[in-house]
């Protein structure tokens, strides 16, 4: 994007109601959001990304965008259940669903872009509570996720009909999956900042969200990594890798995230200070002393620091945090979108039926047109992690289809054999 695009883009960025979402001012802020968003993963390569994160800092947009993340995920749990149970809810078309599932993503992605930076959390203010409590919640569903059959690739996703109601709900956790991972690494930049929080938010990380044992839990049961078949799998970078032994010990960057994370809350004086090492806490801490090992320690040598924080730890009864009377702030968005929407859950769902999830053929056709022009495939192309892949077995695909231009084959077989699925969307996009 150009500077000016991208400020008339940030500038434009506004808070939306529950009833809104899937709408068609809706659709047009979610292009805006995924438009900041490729362009903040192509620049942060090169470390151009200071221009987008002074544009959200001066138009004071990133409570606005934690706002719109909090409406997405009451969204998920409260209107989408009602939405699927609605005898009259028959879409022609699933696009506008896809679309709200991923704008949570998009969002949280694009934080995870610029929260590295000291000026955004400070910009965040109040709303940094939200967002703390938001992470909260990713890391415990994070922490709870079942360690068998994690590993859920784009194949099996794309073996079934993607309209059917299984692989909604097969594409909606892996979805819930990767934004989790992407709030560790954002709590993980939140935490990078503690001297320049407000000490509400650090009350909330520590003691009433007690995040040291939660990450503790992420340590112990590592989610991002699972043995199928006598061989470790790891998710690194949107999709599993098979490793190989030797390199079974290697630190992930999300193994590594954890980590860090810890070690900003348990060794920053701030922290020590408030946290109440009581002794469940304290027998929960202990158990990182297992996994630090000298292997794990030669790839991030700050863990000694902890290393030597928990022998001394072990021994020691830490005093309990001061008991000062103090007026704590409380996150309000969360609270604000549940008051306001409580028992009409029903009824957005039934307004959202007739406005969003039921397009015409021709609004269907000319928002097509629009995410062809946002979703280029250079654009696409430079974004993508990996090599394409076939839309049917999942193998490396080396043909695409000659007319749409939107989907991989390996083969002229896969092709044929999903061609009845792809022709509706393949129409739309010629």
């Amino acid at each position: 994007l150009l500077p000016a695009e991208a400020e008339a883009l940030v500038q434009a960025l506004q808070a939306t109601e529950l009833r809104d979402i899937g709408g068609q001012g809706w659709l047009l802020q979610h292009e805006y959001v995924e438009k900041l968003n490729m362009h903040g993963i192509l620049s942060a390569p090169a470390g151009q990304e200071q221009l987008l994160t002074e544009l959200l800092v001066t138009h004071a947009k990133i409570p606005v965008l934690i706002g719109e993340l909090i409406s997405v995920e009451i969204w998920k749990h409260k209107v989408f259940p009602v939405l699927c149970r609605l005898e009259d809810f028959k879409p022609r078309s699933t696009f506008p669903i896809y679309v709200v599932l991923h704008h949570e993503a998009s969002i949280i992605n694009l934080l995870e872009t610029v929260f590295f930076y000291k000026e955004i959390c400070e910009s965040a203010e109040d709303s940094i509570l939200d967002l703390i409590d938001y992470c909260h919640r990713k890391l415990t569903l994070l922490a709870a996720r079942s360690t068998k059959a994690q590993a859920v690739t784009s194949a099996e996703l794309h073996a079934e009909d993607l309209a059917s109601p299984s692989s909604m709900q097969k594409q909606a956790e892996t979805m819930e999956f990767e934004i989790s991972l992407k709030a560790l690494s954002v709590l993980r930049f939140i935490t990078d900042q503690v001297e320049s929080l407000p000490l509400s938010a650090l009350t909330r990380m520590l003691n009433t969200n007690n995040l040291p044992c939660l990450l503790v839990e992420l340590v112990e049961h590592c989610p991002w990594s699972c043995w199928e078949t006598g061989k470790l799998k790891k998710f690194e970078n949107g999709t599993w890798h098979t490793v190989p032994p030797e390199d079974q010990v290697k630190m992930t960057k999300l193994d590594g995230q954890v980590w860090l994370a810890l070690l900003n809350l348990l060794l920053s004086p701030e922290c020590q200070h408030k946290y109440r090492f009581d002794g469940f806490n304290k027998s929960q801490l202990l158990k990182l002393r297992a996994f630090l090992t000298d292997v794990l320690i030669d790839q991030l040598p700050n863990l000694v620091e902890m290393q030597r924080f928990l022998s001394y730890l072990a021994v020691t009864e830490p005093a309990p945090p001061k008991k000062d009377l103090i007026l704590e702030q409380v996150p309000v968005i969360w609270d604000h979108i549940l008051k306001k929407n409580s028992g009409k859950w029903k009824a957005i769902a039934k307004h959202q039926v007739k406005h969003a999830f039921s397009p015409t053929e021709e609004e269907l056709k000319l928002q097509a047109r629009r995410w062809a022009q946002t979703y280029s495939l250079d654009m696409m192309e430079a974004l993508a992690p990996d090599k394409p892949r076939c839309r049917v077995c999942g193998v490396e695909a080396a043909k695409r289809c000659s007319r749409c231009r939107n989907e991989w084959y390996c083969t002229r077989a896969c092709q044929v054999q999903h061609w009845q699925k792809h022709k509706p969307a393949c129409n739309l996009m010629a």
